[in-house]
């Protein structure tokens, strides 16, 4: 990647609004990007003041370091930034997801690391908290017992080892940091008939000596979608802290689809962000994302057939006023698990930027999520991605244990009632 293309990247502009930000076609802008031609240095020194002025925009941290791996767009760091917290290292190996990080986090003084399973842990900063959003693998059961008769190694060395997980454990028992937070889709307790989470819990716990606690949270609590995942919360010392006592918006009180809905009534207020998806008068999603009638009626006709043979596959087609299915990485194929009803013709696919909002990226008064990727993309990595008010409660739960506030909570109390008792 040359030097014009990353720093355009980490501006958090597609080719069209660097052209207009630098005042140069963008034809010409795109054979920069390409490495065709020599940039005009002064096209480059812009790039590096809006940087510098997004950089300068941002509030600093304060608090608590962590470090942020199989960081995807950055939806775990987001939730813990948003309570304080300061990202010191990342590690993604995805170039796609790598670019969009960049376009939202331009003031890091660390790169990207990718193959995590390449980096030693001594090569990773000392770090009050590790999060991970870790792709959920098979583990190889084996008896403990068996393997030291064999002379074997045993524990997550061995049983984990060849999976991402190994990694975080390793990581975890160079560093012994004072919390860490996990998250995988609900069925990793059932993965595998169960051997995986096994594996998992017993590494924590019983190998690495962490007090851990889980919980399987809905985030239809805070945006209007269905999307059930578990997290892992660790502590180091034995603090008392669970998530059983985590404070969580009703179910019935979650939003509807209208909160993240393009309106189409010429009241949403269009710039950069939102031009790529909306066409035409009263702003206007643009028909690119209405479904080809050819499309539409396969989709019937598929979930007419599952239908009539009583399974429950389908579409899920939604008004502003419902909830939506969980939105996945397939996204990008055909978008029948979230179709948004439209009148008079066939419905179509929620745009990048309304995906952005269903998973909590862009949040009112909050500076929008930059989506430097195609839609193809862009979908895959909302699909994969977290919701972000759903860490960001995590995260602030998890806090005062991480900062020592509630320990100090504890020791006032005590002394309260000595003195009182």
């Amino acid at each position: 990647m040359n030097e014009f293309s990353l720093l355009r990247q980490k501006a958090g502009l597609s080719i069209a609004e660097a052209a207009e930000t630098i005042g140069w076609s963008a034809s010409t802008v795109y054979r920069w990007d390409r490495g065709e031609q020599i940039p005009r240095r002064a096209a480059i020194d812009t790039l590096r003041r809006v940087i510098a002025d997004r950089v300068a925009d941002e509030p600093a941290h304060a608090g608590f370091s962590f470090i942020d791996l199989f960081a995807g767009i950055g939806g775990m760091r987001r939730g813990f930034e948003g309570i304080g917290g300061r990202c010191i290292y990342t590690s993604e190996w995805n170039s796609w997801s790598q670019t969009t990080y960049q376009a939202n986090f331009p003031g890091d003084s660390h790169p990207i690391v990718g193959d995590i399973t390449k980096v030693s842990a001594e090569e990773i900063p000392a770090h009050d908290v590790l999060v991970a959003g870790f792709p959920c693998q098979p583990f190889s059961i084996a008896g403990v017992s068996k393997k030291i008769a064999l002379g074997r190694p045993h524990g997550f060395r061995c049983d984990a080892q060849g999976t991402l997980f190994f990694d975080v454990a390793r990581i975890l028992e160079h560093h012994r940091p004072k919390a860490f937070l996990l998250e995988n889709v609900k069925n990793l307790v059932s993965h595998d008939k169960g051997n995986t989470f096994r594996v998992i819990q017993h590494t924590l716990k019983e190998e690495l000596g962490y007090h851990v606690s889980v919980r399987v949270i809905d985030a239809g609590r805070f945006v209007p979608q269905h999307r059930e995942r578990i997290f892992i919360v660790g502590m180091r010392d034995s603090t008392g802290f669970t998530l059983d006592d985590l404070p969580l918006p009703l179910p019935q009180s979650g939003p509807v689809l209208r909160s993240i809905l393009h309106p189409e009534d010429g009241t949403e207020r269009v710039n950069e962000f939102t031009q790529a998806h909306i066409g035409g008068p009263k702003g206007r999603v643009l028909p690119k994302y209405t479904l080809t009638e050819h499309l539409w009626t396969y989709l019937q006709n598929y979930a007419r057939k599952h239908q009539e043979k009583g399974n429950g596959f389908g579409f899920g087609l939604v008004g502003p006023n419902d909830v939506a299915r969980t939105l996945s990485a397939r996204y990008y194929k055909d978008g029948s698990e979230i179709l948004v009803k439209q009148k008079a013709k066939s419905p179509r696919r929620l745009t990048p930027r309304e995906c952005a909002r269903l998973m909590g990226f862009d949040e009112l008064g909050q500076t929008p999520f930059r989506i430097p990727v195609s839609d193809t993309q862009a979908y895959k990595q909302f699909g994969n991605a977290v919701v972000v008010p759903v860490v960001r409660a995590v995260a602030a739960h998890m806090k005062p244990w991480i900062t020592g506030e509630a320990e100090q909570d504890l020791f006032y109390s005590a002394r309260r009632a000595a003195n009182f008792g």
